[in-house]
C-alpha cells in the first residue's frame, strides 16, 4: 500500500504541473492586456509599456513560466497585480468562507442523498420511489443560481426566518455563522443531492439482488439491519466515487453561490480576478483547486479498502 501511495503522489505531481503549464499558457494566450486595463482608458502607449516591463510581461513567455514555477517550488504564488498583495495572502483571507460553505453542503447533501437513495431502492417501483427520482432529476436539472434565488425569496424576503447575503466569522458568532450558511449550503448541495441519491439507489438495487441479501432475509433479520449493515455496506464503493467526483461540483458551483449569496469566498475572489484580468490570482486559485480535488480523490481511493478488505493496493 505505501508503494501504492508514493505512485500516486509522484503521479499528483506530473498532474498539477500539466495543470500548471496548461493554466499558465492559456491565461497568457487569451486575447486582453493587463497593462492596458491598469492603465487605464487615458493611458497611452509608453505607459501601458512602462507596466508591461514593471510587470514582466514583455519578457518571453518561457522565461516568465519558467520563473513562475521557480516561485511555486519556494511557496510563492506571485504577487496580485491590482492589490499589490501576495496571492498566497489573499486567499488565507478568503479561505474561511468557502471551506465553510463547501464542508457545510458536503454534509446537508450526504446526510440527505444517502438516505434517500437507500429508501428510493428498498421501495423501488412504488410512488416513493417515483417521487426521489423525480426530485433528483428535478434538483439536477435546475441551476445552482435558480434555487439560490427560489430560497432567498421564500426564506429569507418572505418568511424572514435567514439572512439574504452575507457571511459571517465562525470565531464571531457560531449561530450567526451557522444561519448565514443554511441557504447557501441548500442551494449548493441541491444538485449534489440529486446525484448522489440517484447513484446509491442504482447501486443499492444492485446490492439487493444478490443471493447474500436474500439469504439474510431468510433468517429474519429486521429490514433496516439488512439495509444498513449489509446493502449498504457493500454498495458504499460506487457512492463514495461519486462523493469524490463530485467534489468538483461543489467546487465550481461554490463560485456562483458565493456571488448569489455575496460571500466573501474564493470563488468570489475568482469571479474579481477574471474580471480584471489578475493573472497570479487566477493561477493561485485554480491550483488550489486542481491540488485539493486531487488530492481528496487520492483519499476517496484509499477509503475502498474500509468498505471492501478484499481491496489490496
Amino acid at each position: 500500500m505505501f508503494a501504492y501511495v508514493l505512485r500516486r503522489l509522484l503521479a499528483t505531481v506530473v498532474v498539477m504541473a500539466v495543470v500548471a503549464f496548461f493554466v499558465f499558457s492559456l491565461l497568457y494566450l487569451t486575447p486582453g492586456d493587463p497593462a492596458a486595463v491598469i492603465a487605464g482608458d487615458v493611458a497611452t502607449d509608453d505607459d501601458i509599456r512602462r507596466i508591461r516591463a514593471q510587470l514582466g510581461l514583455d519578457q518571453p513567455f518561457l522565461v516568465r513560466f519558467g520563473g513562475w514555477v521557480w516561485g511555486l517550488m519556494q511557496g510563492d504564488l506571485g504577487i496580485s497585480i491590482f492589490t499589490n498583495l501576495p496571492v498566497s495572502r489573499l486567499i488565507g483571507q478568503r479561505i474561511e468562507p468557502t471551506v465553510s460553505l463547501t464542508l457545510c453542503a458536503l454534509l446537508v447533501s450526504v446526510l440527505v442523498a444517502v438516505p434517500l437513495g437507500v429508501i428510493a431502492a428498498a421501495k423501488a417501483e412504488r410512488w416513493l420511489d417515483r417521487v426521489v427520482m423525480g426530485f433528483s432529476v428535478l434538483g439536477f436539472s435546475i441551476p445552482v443560481f435558480v434555487i439560490a434565488y427560489i430560497l432567498m425569496l421564500v426564506f429569507a424576503i418572505e418568511l424572514k426566518w435567514l439572512p439574504v447575503q452575507g457571511y459571517r466569522n465562525f470565531s464571531e458568532n457560531f449561530w450567526d455563522w451557522l444561519r448565514h450558511l443554511i441557504l447557501p449550503s441548500i442551494a449548493l448541495g441541491t444538485v449534489y443531492i440529486a446525484l448522489i441519491a440517484r447513484i446509491t439507489r442504482a447501486s443499492m438495487l444492485d446490492v439487493l439482488s444478490q443471493d447474500y441479501i436474500r439469504t439474510a432475509q431468510a433468517k429474519g433479520l429486521a429490514p433496516f439491519s439488512v439495509l444498513a449493515g449489509h446493502a449498504l455496506k457493500n454498495a458504499a464503493i460506487p457512492i463514495m466515487t461519486i462523493i469524490g467526483i463530485g467534489i468538483a461540483l461543489l467546487i465550481s458551483g461554490a463560485i456562483v453561490t458565493e456571488t448569489v449569496f455575496a460571500i466573501p469566498g474564493i470563488g468570489r475572489l475568482t469571479v474579481d480576478a477574471i474580471l480584471r484580468r489578475d493573472y497570479p490570482v487566477i493561477q493561485g486559485v485554480i491550483l488550489l483547486f486542481s491540488g485539493v480535488y486531487v488530492l481528496i480523490n487520492l483519499a476517496i481511493d484509499l477509503s475502498y479498502m474500509l468498505f471492501d478488505p478484499r481491496i489490496r493496493y
